[in-house]
């Protein structure tokens, strides 16, 4: 694929509920050269300074609305769809987020689209700050 932004740089937040932060979210692009119905995207991996995310906390959210990872999978409505160029957010739940300061992320997109033979793995790393 041809070099472009996948991830947001003014996407990394830690995400706040009721004045305690309950995780990090960042945002970035599908790395596949068309939109995708959520149902493709069999998986997401996250890890952040060397620490892998559980899947179960991991959430989704793209046009509004958020899912997580085995609701994705059961998702047939073509509105909700990861469109080429758009960022999807991801939410990663973990008690008091990220501390200030730099981070490194590792995420990696399992996509599965039904007419190719194989599924499709991009690895995206990034540098970025809290």
């Amino acid at each position: 694929m041809a070099a472009r932004p996948i991830y947001n740089p003014d996407g990394f937040c830690n995400v706040e509920k009721d004045g305690k932060v309950i995780g990090y979210q960042f945002q970035f692009k599908a790395q596949y050269y068309r939109g995708v119905t959520l149902s493709i995207v069999r998986d997401l991996k996250v890890n952040v300074d060397g620490v892998d995310e559980p899947r179960e906390n991991l959430r989704f959210t793209v046009n509004g609305e958020t899912f997580t990872l085995d609701q994705m999978s059961t998702v047939i409505d073509p509105d909700y769809r990861w469109e080429f160029g758009e960022y999807a957010t991801v939410t990663v739940l973990r008690d008091g987020g990220l501390a200030k300061g730099k981070h490194h992320i590792n995420a990696l997109q399992h996509i599965e689209p039904s007419y190719m033979p194989f599924p499709i793995d991009a690895v995206c790393e990034t540098d970025f700050e809290i």
